[in-house]
């Protein structure tokens, strides 16, 4: 393949790579992975793997390790380098850069440093799943991975739960049932799910249902792979004494009452001490069923 190789003028590209199938690449992407004069990458190994699969030739040419690790003094340097003239590609192991991904620390001290910054877009998670989910794309919000622990990653989904938008949610496959489960009890078993999994590689798979129904498909799976979940639109609901009645039972059954009132009040968009007496009154009547 001939590559557009010619020297880049000095600053920082933001190069969109493959999320799975190698030749999801564009040839601009190539054409500036082979003219930048330093390739600053999430995996450098991965990096020049891509390279070589299009015959991209490494050179002479440096290379930096860029991830959520990397220190001040790893961003001093590539700005120095682009204030010297150099310009910099940065990549992310797959994907675009900054989407759950390293380069904003990066964008930002270029910008402020008066150093052009561009992009070569492409390949993306985010949009290749809403592309395939059947679900609304007018309006979406990048949630990106949710809290570990479960009363947090709880309140998080109560607190999008009346969102007009499509929600995308990128999660750990060792998660993948756990967030199912607090979908099903924080949105409703209703709410429309989608959950793709590998993307654009061999073992692609898309699951689409209600909460209910891909929570069933998944909870006894053992799952590998990258996996983005896509939640529907809230719609219009009645919310009755009963509703929050059974809400706060299922959530006290987990939760102390202070983190069940949390949780329930952000679902269901009321004040939290409403909710929060409501969940007292139950403990006490749970206390005097027993006696």
């Amino acid at each position: 393949m001939n590559f557009d190789v010619r020297p880049l003028s000095a600053g920082l590209y933001f190069v969109a790579t493959p999320i799975g199938s190698a030749r999801d690449i564009t040839l601009r992407a190539l054409d500036i992975l082979a003219s930048a004069d330093v390739i600053a990458a999430e995996d450098t190994r991965t990096a020049k793997k891509i390279m070589d699969i299009h015959g991209v030739p490494v050179k002479d040419r440096t290379f930096v390790a860029f991830h959520d690790h990397s220190t001040d003094k790893v961003v001093e340097r590539l700005i120095s380098a682009m204030k010297a003239g150099k310009s910099v590609a940065c990549v992310s192991e797959a994907g675009t850069p900054l989407i759950a991904d390293p380069g904003y620390e990066l964008g930002v001290a270029a910008v402020a440093a008066g150093v052009d910054v561009t992009t070569a877009p492409g390949a993306s998670a985010v949009l290749a799943a809403l592309t395939v989910s059947a679900l609304p794309t007018d309006r979406f919000a990048f949630v990106g991975f949710l809290p570990a622990a479960k009363v947090a990653r709880r309140t998080q989904i109560a607190g999008l739960r009346d969102l007009d938008f499509t929600l995308v949610f990128y999660e750990s496959p060792k998660r993948l049932a756990a967030m199912l489960q607090d979908l099903a009890e924080v949105l409703g078993p209703e709410r429309e799910v989608v959950v793709c999994r590998e993307l654009t590689k061999k073992f692609e798979e898309t699951q689409r249902g209600t909460v209910s129904k891909v929570l069933e498909d998944f909870k006894d799976r053992t799952v590998k792979g990258e996996i983005v979940v896509l939640v529907g639109r809230a719609g219009a609901q009645t919310i009755t004494e009963g509703d929050l009645r059974i809400a706060l039972t299922n959530a006290l059954q987990t939760m102390r009452i202070k983190d069940a009132a949390t949780t329930v009040a952000g679902a269901f968009g009321l004040p939290r001490k409403d909710v929060y007496q409501m969940a007292l009154d139950l403990k006490n009547d749970d206390k005097r069923d027993d006696l």
